[in-house]
């Protein structure tokens, strides 16, 4: 089955079209900044180069035309008709407690995602103008949708109800919901089909660290613990992002510095995390480097990102009475020996260690576990279009009872 899977950001659309069968990415590309004359579409058909086209692309119906147009045609292309795919499977940001599974695409969904839009303002609206181009350049092609936060509905209450009153989480839906669940999913079943073991025996620790981070506990295939919360602020500090803070300094801002709530989100959201304590890049190379150099708050920066870590997987490892593998993935997870080394320095007493030499490893797959630990520790490349292409066969496949 080839599959199209379509991302639509705020004003953007990546995609890539997937043989299912054989795993292989047929095209890829992303188009920027949809809904401007000087639109910026990129697009690659490997094993051929990539190619640059700056043109106007005045809504999300035109970006999903160009993707296909560009996938038909006779040069670039990699089909010779739109009928040869078969499905389409859009990432949207969030369900809510609508949805623990990727679901076929309805109205009726549509409807839910639209009701969950105060959860994420942001990302649900794009997210719901992809799927309505893409039904109105392929309308007879079943479309489904895979939810950033539908692997952590398995979390218990314990771990999803913050202690404030509960009529908030009933009258609101003030809860915990996780987020890059497609990621965590993805890793650990990559993870456990490496030590040769049904997901459903192990006890992993998926570590998303990219510019955005969450850490989650998945006991036996089931997340039951994540760092993100509500929102996407909690857990982890993070490039521009603040991380867990006391809200004590909330109301410090609030009531001392006269800030109102938006110049605090600015302030959390965007000044915060690697870039607010090194004060020179969120990029964590930049950081990494100037660390390198002897810069002390790039040190300091570097030493507070591996400490949050370090205390998350101690506090899953309890949650889940043990750990059988911890899995670094996304940007910095894959590509940063120096973090992958700090996260791990001291956890020899949850049977965890890496080798250095085998750390030494960017942007692929690879045991960098120590010989003498029990707890695997393993370096995997997230790849959440291609999980996104899977959910969307097997949803689709169960539709016609294949």
């Amino acid at each position: 089955m080839k599959v199209l899977v379509l991302n639509s950001g705020s004003s953007s659309i990546k995609f890539q079209l997937i043989n299912v069968e054989t795993e292989l990415v047929l095209a890829k590309g992303l188009i920027e900044r949809v809904g401007f004359e000087d639109s910026i579409f990129n697009y690659q058909a490997p094993p051929q180069p990539k190619s640059k086209q700056i043109l106007p692309v005045k809504d999300y119906r035109e970006g999903i035309d160009l993707i296909t147009n560009a996938l038909t045609d006779s040069e670039r292309g990699v089909i010779s008709d739109m009928a040869e795919i078969q499905a389409v499977g859009h990432r949207i940001v969030h369900g809510g407690e609508d949805f623990s599974d990727s679901v076929l695409i309805t109205d009726e969904v549509i409807g839910v995602v639209e009701r969950n839009i105060e959860l994420a303002p942001l990302h649900n609206p794009p997210n719901l103008l992809g799927i309505k181009a893409a039904r109105e350049v392929l309308p007879e092609v079943p479309m489904v949708g895979v939810f950033d936060t539908a692997f952590h509905q398995s979390i218990p209450e314990k771990a999803y109800v913050y202690p404030i009153p509960y009529s908030y989480y009933e009258e609101k839906r003030i809860r915990r919901f996780g987020f890059h669940g497609t990621s965590h999913h993805y890793v650990a079943l990559k993870a456990a089909e490496y030590v040769k073991k049904p997901v459903e025996d192990l006890k992993i620790i998926t570590l998303h660290l990219g510019n955005g981070c969450s850490i989650t506990a998945i006991d036996r295939g089931k997340s039951v613990d994540t760092s993100l919360g509500y929102g996407t602020m909690c857990g982890m500090p993070m490039g521009t992002r603040a991380g867990d803070i006391d809200p004590a300094i909330v109301l410090y801002m609030m009531e001392k510095e006269r800030m109102e709530p938006k110049e605090i989100q600015q302030l959390i959201y965007k000044e915060s995390g690697m870039l607010g304590i090194s004060g020179i890049s969120s990029d964590m190379r930049e950081v990494e480097d100037k660390a390198i150099a002897g810069h002390a708050k790039a040190s300091l920066a570097l030493d507070i990102y591996a400490h949050y870590a370090k205390k998350f997987i101690g506090a899953y490892a309890a949650v889940m009475g043990g750990v059988d593998i911890i899995v670094f993935t996304a940007g910095v997870g894959e590509n940063s020996p120096i973090i992958r080394r700090m996260i791990c320095e001291n956890l020899e007493f949850l049977g965890a260690g890496i080798d250095a030499a085998a750390n030494e490893i960017r942007g692929e797959f690879r045991d960098i576990s120590s010989p003498e630990t029990r707890v695997k520790t393993l370096v995997v490349p997230t790849n959440e279009e291609l999980m996104i292409a899977k959910d969307t066969h097997r949803i689709v496949s169960e539709l016609n009872g294949k």
